[in-house]
């Protein structure tokens, strides 16, 4: 589990940062929040600091990143699973816990991956939501 605390006084507490151009995104986001209201902060990576933000905008494009300053702790369905970890709720740790399972971890990867590159085409999506190819 991660500590959502700071640890002293140069450390940030992580964000899980998302595409807030992204309406399937932020309606995601907005939902689980509401059901498993986890401990750590969500955020728009447009919201962030460039210098958190700006090594990692390819990914941010393709996946969510925990983010803790300008590193990354995790991203994709991993970042998912241990922002999950921090619900004050059982039932959602448990479901996090079981999503890091390595037979299970490999699965949500593909289903997150699959997602991601199909956003655009689900309820709630915008243009923004359309993933570029890698490369562009």
């Amino acid at each position: 589990m991660i500590d959502p605390a700071p640890h002293g006084p140069r450390s940030v507490p992580p964000v899980l940062a998302y595409d807030g151009d992204c309406g399937f995104c932020q309606a995601s986001v907005d939902r689980i929040r509401d059901l498993a209201a986890p401990a750590l902060q969500a955020v728009p990576w447009q919201f962030l600091p460039a210098e958190s933000t700006a090594p990692h905008l390819e990914r941010l494009d393709r996946e969510v990143l925990l983010l803790r300053g300008g590193t990354v702790l995790a991203g994709g369905a991993d970042a998912l699973a241990r922002w999950l970890g921090t619900s004050p709720s059982a039932a959602y740790r448990t479901l996090s816990a079981v999503l890091r399972l390595p037979g299970v971890r490999g699965c949500a990867r593909v289903v997150y991956r699959w997602v991601s590159r199909n956003r655009h085409r689900l309820p709630g999506a915008t243009p923004a939501c359309a993933v570029p190819p890698r490369g562009e």
